[in-house]
């Protein structure tokens, strides 16, 4: 790793150029057939939010309609904030992800920062996370980006069992302050 810290994102295709066709955590997975991944729109609204709430309950979050209405605009307009969709081959909403791009202090290149993720419980298992992380490097990748990073709850062992294979943990621990 270049700075010893995070996985640069040569290093994280190098690690799942074989990922999909092999296991997590031992267990062989299904593919997701017919899945596609493209950018959010407007007409994914209604899905998109019933998948938000129940990302929001898990996190145990209460985030209003006003910077819910904010986050969906931004993540339509797709410029920093962009937003990521997995959809069946019926266009249903399988799942999201949500994207930063930022500069950094520590390279002359963006950071791609991954900042959600959820998939439908009725899609788990069947390689949808995975196809919006490859979604997410390719698009990081011709962004010049020099970093693809995400972070999760101690507690998200199903979320940690795929992120222990597809990225490497650090050793940075987060502060807040709200």
């Amino acid at each position: 790793m270049k700075s010893g810290v995070y996985i640069t994102l040569a290093e994280l295709m190098e690690l799942n150029k074989d990922y999909i066709k092999t296991t997590v955590g031992g267990v062989m997975k299904k593919t997701a057939e017919n899945v596609t991944i493209r950018a959010i729109t407007e007409a994914d609204r209604q899905e998109w939010l019933s998948l938000w709430q129940q990302y929001q309950h898990f996190y145990r979050a209460k985030i209003t309609p006003e910077v819910t209405a904010n986050t969906f605009s931004a993540l339509c307009e797709g410029k920093d904030i962009c937003g990521l969709v997995a959809v069946d081959g019926s266009n249903r909403l399988l799942g999201f992800m949500h994207i930063v791009y930022h500069a950094s202090t520590w390279s002359d290149r963006d950071y791609c920062y991954i900042e959600d993720l959820f998939v439908d419980k009725s899609a788990r298992g069947e390689n949808v996370a995975e196809k919006l992380f490859d979604e997410a490097y390719r698009q990081a990748e011709a962004r010049d980006c020099s970093r693809v990073y995400w972070m999760t709850q101690e507690f998200n062992s199903s979320a940690r069992s795929l992120y222990d294979v597809i990225g490497k943990r650090t050793s940075f621990v987060i502060y807040m302050k709200n």
